[in-house]
């Protein structure tokens, strides 16, 4: 089982909206917990499984202007390792993937809300991404498919309890543009 879910909305948290936190929890971390309660009877059932929860950096590398999906982030990946020790008997395991910024359509909505918040052009908040990125670039979808396909695979099974970051080794401290203005 592969779970993936959307996005929980970015921004700072003046601007997140009560809804907008019930959204992103509802959506990033309850979505999560309803697929498993369905499909691990089932697996425990079959003797064996293999989970796949695609989440995010945010939860592992936090950022003031993603605190929401990083909460849910965080509360994701505290399931996964949590349930790989629980059902690692029953021959199911568990790997957390956790991409950082990927070329989508939400990548360029969570830009623009960084642009926003940090009040700086578009442009720039564009950069900044890239910019914490030792590689210089962030992930294609198909980079991260390829880590998915491979972690799904049977010959993967040992693979248990852990989180992998897909995000070029990723610094957000390098994206804070806060710190490198006056306060006032």
């Amino acid at each position: 089982m592969v779970n993936n879910a959307g996005s929980a909305a970015g921004g700072v948290i003046e601007h997140l909206t009560e809804d907008d936190w019930e959204k992103g929890l509802q959506l990033k971390f309850m979505g999560y917990v309803r697929c498993l309660r369905y499909v691990l009877p089932i697996m425990v059932r079959q003797g064996g499984g293999r989970v796949v929860n695609l989440i995010g950096n945010d939860g592992v590398k936090p950022s003031y202007w993603e605190t929401c999906p990083g909460a849910a982030n965080a509360a994701g990946q505290n399931l996964t390792m949590s349930l790989a020790g629980q059902y690692g008997r029953d021959n199911i395991s568990f790997v957390a993937v956790n991409p950082g910024p990927v070329s989508t359509e939400r990548w360029a909505g969570l830009v623009d809300a960084m642009a926003r918040d940090m009040k700086i052009p578009r442009a720039e908040a564009d950069r900044l991404a890239p910019a914490s990125i030792p590689m210089g670039r962030i992930a294609e979808v198909e980079e991260v498919a390829n880590l998915v396909v491979m972690l799904a695979s049977p010959i993967m099974m040992m693979v248990n309890g852990t989180m992998i970051e897909i995000d070029g080794g990723q610094d957000k401290p390098l994206m804070d543009r806060f710190r490198d203005r006056p306060k006032g």
